[in-house]
């Protein structure tokens, strides 16, 4: 007899509308900062604007990825689409990379050939842009903590430094006239997002490969299990991550009496639940007299 308890916790319609919401701000202020660059005849802004377009078509992304991930279990997805979401975040996070390799080149060209900026516009847009950016990162914050929420925050982040940076380039170039101070806080901003981009996709990464999630020890796990009363020995034990947000067990459990594993099985259920916040568990009862398990392979008490 095998031991089931599964969850399917997955963002609802609310968090779906985060994103989207998102989406329709980053778009909108993309188009004005887009009108207001070619008005001033500033290839910075014309650059924001694009960089912002590119992370709204991100946000809808995962909006539509969120939605993915709601539906349920079927015959030929029996864990159902949750790993959409950690997907849409490993390809976001490489968007983000390529938009940094952009940043850099762009900032490479603007050395040598440093183009005329109006500082005063570039100063008004770049105040607007961490406004917006801002209130878009607040408005995602409440969607919850998964991969794809963590991705999209990043897209913003990215695109509120550039905002910052827009606005210290503008100031220093309409009071200065010193125009290398763009390209130069351009590669300082490209550095942080790649930085925080290369940690989200080392987690993204972990996850797709079935990795022990984050803040788990599985040794300390196997030794709490098999300190349960009426628990010999546990094996074969394998914890990973469903989708970005939810935990999964299988161990085969060694036990002295098979006539008592419901007690048993209720006993680590609780265990895993209670100190791991591990609800999604398959444990497979084996008496001890039928072992024929190598010693390295088993967690005792």
């Amino acid at each position: 007899m095998t031991g089931h308890d599964h969850a399917h916790p997955h963002a609802g319609p609310q968090g779906q509308r985060h994103y989207w919401l998102g989406c329709t701000l980053t778009l909108g202020f993309a188009g004005a900062e887009a009108a207001a660059g070619w008005f001033a005849n500033s290839l910075a802004l014309l650059g924001d604007a694009g960089h912002m377009a590119t992370d709204g078509a991100a946000l809808a992304l995962a909006g539509i990825a969120a939605q993915v991930a709601t539906r349920p279990a079927s015959h030929r997805h029996s864990y159902g689409l949750g790993r959409v979401e950690v997907m849409t975040a490993l390809l976001n996070t490489l968007l983000m990379l390529a938009i940094v390799a952009g940043i850099a080149l762009e900032a490479v060209w603007r050395f040598r050939h440093p183009p005329a900026v109006d500082g005063q516009w570039v100063t008004g847009v770049g105040a607007a842009g961490i406004a917006i950016n801002v209130v878009i990162y607040k408005v995602l914050q409440q969607g919850g903590t998964s991969l794809n929420v963590r991705a999209s925050l990043l897209h913003v982040l990215g695109d509120m430094l550039g905002s910052a940076a827009a606005l210290v380039a503008g100031l220093v170039i309409w009071l200065t006239g010193w125009l290398p101070i763009d390209p130069l806080l351009s590669l300082f901003i490209a550095a942080l997002i790649l930085a925080s981009s290369l940690r989200l996709l080392r987690d993204a990464g972990h996850v797709l490969l079935e990795g022990v999630p984050a803040g788990l020890d599985l040794a300390e796990i196997g030794r709490s299990m098999a300190g349960i009363e009426g628990v010999t020995s546990v094996h074969d034990l394998h914890v990973w991550n469903v989708s970005s947000g939810e935990v999964a067990l299988s161990a085969h459990v060694l036990i002295e009496d098979m006539s008592r594993w419901e007690p048993v099985y209720h006993g680590l259920k609780a265990r895993l639940h209670d100190a791991y916040g591990i609800v999604h568990i398959t444990l497979q009862p084996e008496p001890v007299v039928l072992a024929r398990i190598p010693v390295s392979h088993i967690t005792h008490r």
